[in-house]
């Protein structure tokens, strides 16, 4: 009857929470206690609420009796199987009371709060490292034991996100799902097609701290970083040649391997490179790209557009 009446009889003594039933205040009290009476016969896993056993044990069965009438969703959690069925409910009663941000589930509405505070409480034990997520850094964390959890079952890929192989998938599949909505332009990467807007909308957000370039992608900004430190972290494990740029390391091995990959579709020309290649279908196009600014020369060759300009200037280039 107290749960009709709202009769809450029975106190804690300790910190004076009360309840309607006597077994709910004994098992209250064992959080006072730490008490955990009820020991799994698997594991050393125990607990102080019988509920909270028999949830763990399903994790050693393998039973997951909520079941979805809906979808194939299954779960050895009733609470898993409330928050599954909002999905199709479309409810979120979780409010930021700061903005209009809503989530289906508790956890989401705390990460979300801390864009608001910008709490970091996160912290990496080995590094400086903060952040507002777990997942964030557990992710890091892996940075430190170089574990590599996620697995191509294609190729020897492996990787320390699940995000970094669902993008590498694609490589398999050849998917390319995001479109530039200007251009043909598609990728497998949603950072690509963001840096591939710039070039439509002429932006280059990322500027260099040390002379006046700018570019329009964080990676080659990276790049052009390493002509001012000189840093060539690219190595050749056949010479002692090494590069600023993976590309550039990709292209020397060709020396080594004698590969030329790119193919002419109109003769039987081969080249190492692509730019190679481009530069080879000049002389099938008849285009010429390269314009001298003072006269109306043009050439198919940068090299032979530098030695056409001494010819303003009275040089002559042997």
């Amino acid at each position: 009857m107290h749960k009709h009446t709202g009769e809450k009889p029975f106190k804690c003594n300790i910190c004076g929470y009360c309840f309607t039933t006597k077994s709910i205040l004994r098992r209250h009290m064992r959080a006072h206690t730490n008490e955990k009476p009820f020991k799994c016969n698997s594991c050393d896993y125990c607990s102080n609420q019988i509920a909270t056993l028999k949830r763990h044990i399903r994790k050693h069965t393998g039973e997951k009796p909520f079941k979805c009438n809906i979808c194939d969703f299954c779960s050895n959690q009733i609470a898993s199987l409330k928050r599954h069925m909002r999905k199709h409910t479309g409810e979120k009663p979780f409010k930021c009371n700061i903005c209009d941000y809503c989530s289906i589930q508790m956890v989401s509405l705390k990460t979300h709060m801390h864009k608001h505070t910008d709490e970091k409480p996160f912290k990496c034990n080995i590094c400086d490292y903060r952040c507002k997520q777990m997942r964030n850094l557990k992710k890091h964390m892996r940075t430190h034991t170089r574990e590599k959890l996620f697995k191509c079952n294609i190729c020897d890929y492996c990787t320390i996100d699940m995000r970094y192989l669902k993008v590498h998938m694609r490589r398999h599949t050849c998917e390319k799902p995001f479109k530039c909505n200007v251009c043909d332009y598609c990728s497998n990467q949603m950072t690509n097609l963001k840096s591939h807007m710039h070039k439509h909308i002429g932006e280059k957000p990322f500027k260099c701290n040390i002379c006046d370039y700018c570019c329009a992608t964080k990676s080659r900004l990276r790049r052009h970083m390493r002509t001012h430190t000189g840093n060539k972290p690219f190595k050749c494990n056949v010479c002692e040649y090494c590069s600023n740029q993976m590309e550039t390391l990709k292209r020397h091995m060709h020396k080594h391997t004698g590969e030329k990959p790119f193919k002419c579709n109109v003769c039987d020309h081969c080249c190492i490179t692509k730019w190679d290649l481009r530069r080879h279908m000049f002389t099938h196009t008849g285009e010429k790209p390269f314009k001298c600014n003072i006269c109306d020369h043009r050439c198919n060759r940068m090299s032979s557009l530098k030695k056409h300009m001494l010819t303003h200037i009275d040089q002559k280039p042997f």
